[in-house]
This record gives structure tokens, sequence and C-alpha cells, in this order.
């Protein structure tokens, strides 16, 4: 499960314990227990913007400036959720031949 992440300097889901940087959170977890275990994995990922292989910023800078996820996707993209939620075998696949039966009947 990845997490849309936006830096933010009024609201703040969550700030970097390196820079001190605020972001807002925007995710689909239902249960606390995930959401703990999320913002667990956020915290280390943002850490690791500010690492050596990084380039070592301590700053804000160090962060994407636009929205981005986390953690990082580094897997194929046909197994990406938002591939997986597109595909034929999604819900919202599956709804569209009712809606177009309602078009037919309606004609």
């Amino acid at each position: 499960m990845q997490v849309l992440l936006r830096r933010s300097n009024f609201r703040q889901d969550i700030k970097c314990s390196v820079c001190g940087q605020g972001f807002r959170l925007y995710w689909e977890l239902n249960s606390a227990s995930e959401r703990f275990t999320m913002r667990a994995i956020v915290l280390g990922e943002l850490r690791e913007h500010h690492s050596r292989e990084q380039g070592g910023d301590s700053t804000c800078a160090a962060h994407p400036a636009d929205l981005f996820r986390l953690p990082t996707w580094l897997g194929s993209p046909q197994f990406s959720r938002a591939t997986l939620l597109a595909s034929p075998a999604s819900r919202m696949h599956r709804a569209s031949p009712r809606a177009s039966f309602i078009t037919e009947y309606s004609k």
C-alpha cells in the first residue's frame, strides 16, 4: 500500500524527523494498525531522503516539492495498485456492463 504525501506548512499529518518539514497524508487504510505501520514506514523513508546515498541534504529541499508516493514502488508497473484497480477484473470495470445496459434500455 502506498501513501500520497504533499508538503504542508499549515495542516500537517506527519513531520520529517530530520528537517521538521510537515506533510499531509492521503491514504486508503482502514484499520488503526495499518495506519500505525504505514506511518512508521513513511517516517523511515522521509529520513532516507536525507541519507548520504540521496545527497546528504539535511534541509527540507531533500524532499520532493510536489505530491509524491511512499513507500517508493520498485516493482513492475503492471503490479502497481493503480494498474490492478484499472484491470477488467476490478469492481469499476464489472459495473460498466450495467451502465451500458441502462443506456441500451433507455433508447
